[in-house]
């Protein structure tokens, strides 16, 4: 009867069943069969499960755990099963030890989500994060003597949105800011909301001389022993950045604490300093754009897999996309500029030759004005013919002398109207009527269509004598 229920409770346990059934429990559970029937049924559940579940037992939390689990645990499988929970998790035990205690002190449970937790299953510490809760197993006495613990691992969840959050970070950068200092100082400031996955960094941006690299943006400020403002790209420098700017590849470096010293911070978010960086492609864009690196302290307790690497090159690309817009709308704006000044010199061009043509008229026109005003008997009728031409072209040349100093008032912002009440209909046909003549030398009839207005406008007389001459 006993080898039956044995054979109930590892049915369909896959690898871990077999070798739970197969494993020496003298020294720490006892045999099977002798096993209370909570933990049988505990880990009968608990093999039949997809979910990562482990369960401790007894004084030392001696452990057992499902296939699934075999992804979490890493390369202490098999070696934990049976082994006390303490020293299996000794890396962790900090966080979870007082957890286990509660759980096993009393009637309740414990849970949490998105716990984090250093992990050294692959060989190296690990940032991992996980959902799980520690529920009490009683025996047959009603004593707690055990832990169901079910997992749910959330790792790539919550790296892949703190590291979106940071893409939309210096998305945000590039589209708020306009010169390449705000932008390069916005960017700045978005690398520095992730200090877990970038525990520094770096953006150089090439010279147009494309001999130097200048440093336009960094999360440790100015005057960072590993990032000098300038970088001679035919000089000897810690970073590889020939390399990268040439074949525009990745470069990734190992043991950075020897080629720099003790320089990088150890105060963000995890306790220890980076060991490596990355040096990422920073890609021209667009006509102006230039090209860049991006150097990246890389998390000490992350592997730099495809996924990390794409992370990186997804930041890169939003960099560039910002910097290439905001070269290219400071270089839209140095052409507004100069256009303004060729402008503006075109308005003091005219204005200051409005003025010289006005000199010379109003000396020619003064001794005119003087010979027309005198006596018709003290002036030959055939000279005062002439003069009268001479006196009419002035005025005419005046005028176009006074239109050409009102445009340049007008393009300086300085025209000022002087409105008086006016009939306006009556001005109209009068100022029509000067192309009569010029009209019917044509053989053309001229229809001027003014109906008289029921009162006066105000209006600038001058001005509206412009634009009726003009049409």
């Amino acid at each position: 009867m006993s080898e039956l229920l044995t054979s109930r409770t590892f049915r369909g346990g896959g690898e871990l069943g077999e070798r739970i059934k197969s494993h020496d429990w003298y020294g720490t559970l006892g045999l099977i069969e002798d096993w209370p029937q909570s933990l049988k049924t505990a880990v009968q559940i608990m093999l039949t499960s997809r979910q990562p579940i482990w369960i401790g037992w007894g004084p030392d939390l001696t452990y057992l755990y499902n296939d699934p689990y075999k992804t979490i645990i890493g390369d202490k499988h098999p070696w934990a099963l049976g082994r006390p929970t303490k020293d299996v998790w000794r890396e962790i035990w900090r966080d979870i030890g007082p957890m286990l205690a509660h759980a096993m002190g009393g009637e309740e449970g414990t849970y949490v989500e998105e716990q984090l937790l250093i992990m050294e299953r692959s060989g190296f510490r690990e940032e991992t994060y996980y959902t799980f809760s520690y529920t009490p197993i009683t025996d047959e006495t009603g004593r707690t003597n055990g832990i169901f613990c079910a997992n749910t691992d959330d790792t790539q969840r919550v790296v892949g949105e703190r590291q979106l959050t940071l893409l939309r970070e210096l998305a945000a950068a590039g589209s708020e800011s306009r010169t390449l200092k705000e932008v390069s100082e916005s960017n700045a400031r978005a690398l520095a909301t992730n200090p877990r996955d970038l525990p520094f960094a770096y953006v150089y941006l090439a010279e147009p001389d494309g001999k130097t690299l200048s440093l336009v943006s960094s999360t440790h400020g100015s005057d960072h022993p590993a990032a000098p403002d300038t970088v001679a790209l035919d000089e000897p420098s810690p970073w590889p950045f020939p390399n990268v700017i040439g074949e525009q590849t990745s470069c990734l470096l190992d043991n950075i604490q020897e080629r720099f010293g003790p320089v990088f911070p150890t105060g963000g978010f995890w306790t220890e300093a980076p060991t490596r960086a990355v040096l990422i492609p920073i890609p021209a864009r667009g006509e102006t754009g230039r090209r860049g690196v991006l150097v990246a302290g890389l998390n000490p307790f992350r592997p730099f897999d495809d996924g990390y690497r794409g992370f990186l090159t997804l930041a890169a690309g939003e960099i560039a996309a910002s910097l290439a817009n905001a070269q290219a709308y400071e270089e839209e704006r140095r052409r507004a500029e100069a256009l303004a000044e060729v402008d503006r010199a075109k308005t003091l061009f005219f204005s200051n030759i409005s003025h010289e043509f006005r000199t010379p008229l109003t000396l020619m026109l003064g001794p005119i004005e003087e010979i027309l005003a005198k006596p018709v008997d003290r002036v030959f009728a055939d000279n005062r013919a002439l003069v009268q031409v001479a006196h009419r072209n002035s005025l005419r040349l005046l005028k176009l002398v006074n239109s050409l100093l009102d445009f340049s008032r007008i393009e300086a912002g300085r025209a000022h109207a002087s409105y008086t009440a006016t009939d306006l209909a009556a001005l109209t046909s009068d100022l029509a009527s000067n192309f009569q003549s010029a009209c019917t030398r044509a053989g053309l009839r001229l229809i001027v269509d003014c109906p008289p207005l029921p009162e006066t406008v105000f209006v600038d007389r001058e001005m509206w004598e412009k634009i009726v001459l003009n049409l």
